[in-house]
Formats: structure tokens, sequence, C-alpha cells
């Protein structure tokens, strides 16, 4: 195959394009943001799961607030009820006793019911405190998602302009290469990932190996116009300058 050494060096500018675009691909599956997302999002639901056991343990003592209050509540009833009897003068010797002790009995379960109320009330003052804690670190979690997530978004959006801007200069590009040169230059991009490269100083600026005499000795003797290929890695190889034996 022949090309004019003019139209070979096209295919380094085409090469340095496609080598852009397939780092555009890379970075794209590669964005750092995609692992921070991910610890993000884990963080997210670690903090929720955290807040949903702290509101449930809070809500868990509301009511047993509210249990304790209402037994307060009913303790304190049975006591005004005795008391106005006792108040009254109405009732006998014996009645009088019994209610005596039945009124001692209840403020002492009052006095329990109360200290066990304060206890709850602490332990429920602790745990709103908690709560809070959990809704700030929620709060900062989800904050430091969207920022990933924004992150990600403008890279993948900037990355999304170089394609489009790179692939319109390839197909630019490519409207000046031979079909059956671009055709056999795209089959050993898709192979090896480089179509195309410099040989220069007997080196492949594919593989980069640094070919033997015999086979420098060959690129010597090729035409200007002739199209070469690494004996190594068999890619095209465009002469940049006179190779040295």
């Amino acid at each position: 195959m022949k090309a004019d050494p003019a139209v070979q060096r096209r295919l380094l500018d085409l090469a340095a394009v496609d080598a852009e675009l397939a780092r555009v691909t890379h970075r794209r599956r590669t964005l750092p943001e995609i692992a921070e997302i991910a610890e993000a999002e884990q963080q997210v639901r670690a903090k929720q799961d955290a807040l949903v056991a702290v509101e449930t343990a809070l809500t868990d003592l509301d009511r047993d607030v509210k249990r304790q209050e209402t037994e307060i509540d009913q303790v304190r009833a049975r006591g005004e009820r005795d008391r106005k009897l006792l108040q009254s003068g109405s009732v006998g010797a014996k009645q009088l006793t019994d209610l005596e002790h039945e009124l001692a009995t209840i403020q002492r379960r009052q006095g329990i019911l109360e200290d066990d109320l304060l206890e709850l009330m602490e332990r429920r003052e602790a745990v709103d405190a908690d709560a809070s804690f959990a809704r700030v670190e929620l709060d900062k979690a989800r904050a430091t998602l969207t920022d990933a997530a924004g992150r990600r978004d403008q890279a993948l959006a900037d990355l999304e302009a170089t394609e489009t801007r790179r692939t319109a200069d390839r197909s630019t590009m490519a409207k000046g290469i031979p079909d059956d040169l671009l055709k056999l230059y795209d089959r050993q991009r898709e192979q090896r990932g480089i179509g195309a490269a410099p040989f220069q100083s007997r080196r492949c600026g594919a593989c980069r190996i640094e070919l033997d005499s015999g086979a420098v000795s060959k690129l010597k003797e090729a035409a200007p116009d002739e199209i070469v290929r690494c004996e190594e890695c068999g890619t095209i190889l465009v002469r940049i300058g006179e190779p040295k034996a």
C-alpha cells in the first residue's frame, strides 16, 4: 500500500485525536468522583439508619413518658379523692384508718412514679440531643454526596464537550485519508489501541521497542510513499526523519 508522505503524517494527527478520545473514555470510567459518590452514598445510608434508630428510641421514650404521666395523673386523682373523703368527716373510724393508710401508700407510689418520670425525661433529653446530632450528620453526608455528584456531572459535561469536539475533528481529518489506508489504520487501532505512530531513531512510537538493524534497513530501503509497519506490534510507522542504522 502506498500513500503520499504528507498523507501519512496526517495519520499522526489522527492518532493524536484518537488517543485523546481514548483518554476521555478512560477518564469517564475512572472519575474519582464515582468512588466518592459510592462512599458518600454509603455514608448517607449509614447516617439515615442511625437517625432512624435514635428517632425510634425517642418515640419509645415519648410513649413511656406519656404512659408514666397518665399513671401519675391516675394516682393523683385517687389521692385527691381520698383526701376529700378524709376532709368530709363522713367516714367511720375504721374507714378513716384505711383511707389514711391508702393515702400514704398513694403518696409513696406517686413519689416513685415521679422519680421514674424524671429519669425518663432525662433519658429523653439525652436521646433528643443524639437525634439532633444524627440529623446534622445526615445533612453533612447528603451535602458531601451532592457536592460529589455535582463535580461528577460537571466533569462528565466537560468530557462530553471534548468528545464531541474531537469527534468532529476526527471526522474532518479522516476525509483527507484514502479509504484503504484509513481502514488499515482503524483495524490496527481496534486491535492494539494505536493505529499509527512515528518512527524515529530506530524506535517504534507505539510499542517503544528499538528495532534491530535488519528492520531498520528495510525501512530505509522502502520508498517514501510506501506504507510500512512495525514488525513487533504491526502499527503503521510514519517515518520522521532518516532512520539510523
